[in-house]
């Protein structure tokens, strides 16, 4: 898929308020300064679409964009930034929760994760969650230029013998670094096939 086109639509706390138009929607989330908005625009190939900030905690909104007029890409709240306070992370969790398990557009959703740590109890934690809820998901593994070759296949595998514990079937994984561009295309691909399918429904 060749993104011709990519306009940011509008920001929200609540799913409800979100485009009506009934087009498929992608939601990208992970931890705090995982990399997500870096992808979005190494995706996009625009190189202000997503904010990015060395500052975690940046994203507290659901914002949409319109892709080639066809489908959402969704930049959602990182989750687990400890500084934002209790009461700050409960309002944040409630903005991702409502949205994910209420908004019927979500097609799939890309969990990112950062390949220079082992599995984190978070991210396994809200990988189950997604899992219990029937959520369509793929784990996106980001800044593999951080990292030698030999570690990545280290953590990843390690990621994958966690999962293994509590899944039979791992979901897709994609491998992506936005300062190499590496792994871009293969995510619109993936998403190219999910919208054509919808279509020949």
């Amino acid at each position: 898929m060749i993104i011709k086109d990519a306009q940011f639509v509008i920001s929200n706390t609540d799913y409800r308020k979100c485009p009506q138009d009934g087009k498929p929607e992608y939601a990208f989330i992970g931890r705090s300064n995982v990399g997500k908005s870096s992808l979005i625009n190494m995706l996009t190939n625009r190189k202000g679409l997503a904010m990015t900030s060395s500052k975690p905690g940046k994203t507290q909104l659901i914002n949409h964009f319109i892709i080639n007029n066809e489908w959402y890409l969704v930049d959602l709240p990182g989750y687990g930034y400890a500084q934002r306070g209790k009461d700050g992370r409960e309002q944040i969790r409630k903005i991702i929760d409502n949205y994910i398990l209420k908004r019927t557009e979500l097609t799939c959703l890309f969990l990112l994760l950062d390949c220079r740590h082992e599995p984190q109890k978070i991210d396994l934690d809200f990988i189950n969650w997604l899992g219990e809820e029937g959520i369509p998901f793929v784990i996106v593994f980001t800044k593999t230029d951080k990292i030698s070759k030999g570690r990545l296949k280290d953590n990843s595998e390690a990621y994958i013998n966690k999962l293994h514990e509590t899944w039979e079937e791992i979901p897709t994984i994609f491998y992506t670094s936005s300062e190499q561009r590496a792994g871009g295309d293969e995510i619109l691909d993936y998403i190219d096939n999910i919208n054509k399918s919808l279509k020949g429904k």
